[in-house]
């Protein structure tokens, strides 16, 4: 009987710690937010840390793996386009099929970029990075302009502006 009511004293515990607001809890009344999720560890501020982030990002787009493609992505680029509507405009229209990404360098670039070179199909490309709040951050802005301006049409119109007949 003993284990019985310290099994419901334990049931009954961690019911009302479910439904209490705390650390790490919805609040239960209008006008509270919930809690941040924990926050992600620090990068290292290193030439080899960016190279091995960059190549994860570039490995993840080449696999259309684009949720943790926009978690690298700095403010300023996050602005331009949700999420859910990068996810969807990708998964809805994939591009055409390319070679994948080859990361070669990561180093110091002008105004506190970090540059990031790589190749696709012999094509010499340069990423901007940032190191803000601890995080390496992609600028989509500085790294690719003219994605930036498809993300700023309708749906419709990026569609057919990339030849997506969907």
């Amino acid at each position: 009987m003993r284990v019985l009511m310290a099994a419901a004293a334990a049931a009954a515990a961690l019911f009302a710690a479910g439904c209490t607001s705390g650390p790490g809890h919805a609040a239960a009344s209008p006008g509270h937010t919930a809690a941040s999720p924990a926050p992600l560890p620090p990068d290292p501020r290193t030439a080899p840390a960016l190279l091995k982030i960059a190549t994860r990002f570039n490995h993840e787009y080449d696999s259309g793996d684009y949720g943790p493609v926009y978690a690298r992505w700095d403010a300023r680029s996050q602005a331009i386009i949700t999420r859910a509507d990068y996810i969807r405009r990708h998964r809805d229209c994939p591009g055409a099929p390319s070679a994948p990404s080859v990361t070669e360098s990561a180093g110091p670039g002008p105004r506190g970029a970090w540059l990031v070179h790589y190749e696709i199909g012999g094509q010499q490309l340069t990423d901007y990075w940032f190191y803000v709040h601890r995080r390496w951050v992609f600028d989509l802005v500085l790294s690719n302009p003219s994605a930036v301006t498809l993300y700023q049409l309708s749906p419709g119109k990026y569609a057919a502006a990339i030849g997506c007949s969907h």
